[in-house]
């Protein structure tokens, strides 16, 4: 078995209800060891106008290969209605598979997620499952790097839902 952290996002029409139905659908691909709080964040690049995100993470305990683990929440956010059109567009659902176990990965898939560590909506919520997580290539801990870069812009968002 081995342990994966999922990041989740949704900014498009009920983003917490989507979340929520997200957080289950990912746990029938695996064992749910925890799931983080929820977090609202302005939008990272992509087209000016679009509203806030709802962020979390998740951790899982899986068999499934790197691959295809990113296939199955790939067929997630397709059941949620998400379209690939345009790089960081709003979106249903993102399901994005930023670590697993201590591998390193660089083509197709990139594992580390490249700019997990440079992303405070990824940070807060890793850093709840698993502040002592060392990024297999740099070795900086995910408590040292949500240091490095702060929480500005991540605000905790207190819903009943939530986790769950």
């Amino acid at each position: 078995m081995s342990v994966a952290y999922v990041a989740l996002g949704a900014n498009l029409g009920r983003p917490l209800e989507t979340l929520v139905w997200a957080v289950n659908e990912v746990a029938r691909v695996g064992t749910l060891r925890g799931v983080s709080g929820l977090y609202r964040t302005a939008p990272v690049g992509g087209p000016d106008g679009q509203p806030d995100y709802l962020n979390a993470v998740l951790a899982l305990e899986t068999t499934h290969a790197p691959a295809e683990l990113l296939a199955e929440l790939h067929a997630i956010e397709g059941q949620a209605g998400r379209e690939r059109r345009e790089r960081w567009a709003a979106r249903v659902l993102d399901l994005d598979l930023i670590l697993y176990d201590d591998v390193v990965l660089d083509s197709p898939l990139h594992l580390p997620h490249p700019r997990a560590w440079e992303r405070a909506f990824v940070l807060v919520p890793l850093a709840e499952l698993a502040p002592d997580f060392r990024h297999p290539q740099t070795g900086e801990r995910v408590a040292e790097a949500l240091a490095r870069i702060g929480t500005v812009g991540v605000q905790w968002e207190n819903d009943p839902a939530w986790p769950p």
